[in-house]
């Protein structure tokens, strides 16, 4: 396992902290992309502007990604599909509680 790394990532206009491995940084690099671009195409085409309900949405995405490409050829597709919802959910999670705090 390689050394920790604390870096910070911008999702939905929040800023969060992570420490990941070296070997982590390029998929957490390219997932924090990957959702950021989702919530633009999201708030482009739906008048959704809640950022709770915009996280929401892009984790039934990959969800449904992720069931889609439910194939064994596929299997690193899928890991990193997983990946990204359990980042999300996390997101969430931090969201939601940041939501509750500040009330």
């Amino acid at each position: 396992m390689g050394e920790y790394l604390s870096i910070k990532v911008s999702i939905a206009n929040s800023t969060y902290p992570l420490r990941i491995t070296s070997d982590e940084q390029e998929r957490v690099m390219q997932a924090v992309e990957n959702i950021n671009k989702r919530i633009r195409e999201y708030e482009e085409n739906y008048a959704v502007k809640d950022k709770k309900d915009l996280l929401a949405m892009c984790a039934l995405h990959f969800a449904i990604e992720a069931m889609g490409k439910h194939k064994p050829d596929q299997k690193e597709d899928m890991k990193e599909v997983k990946e990204n919802i359990q980042f999300l959910s996390l997101l969430i999670d931090d969201y939601l509680a940041q939501e509750t705090s500040s009330q």
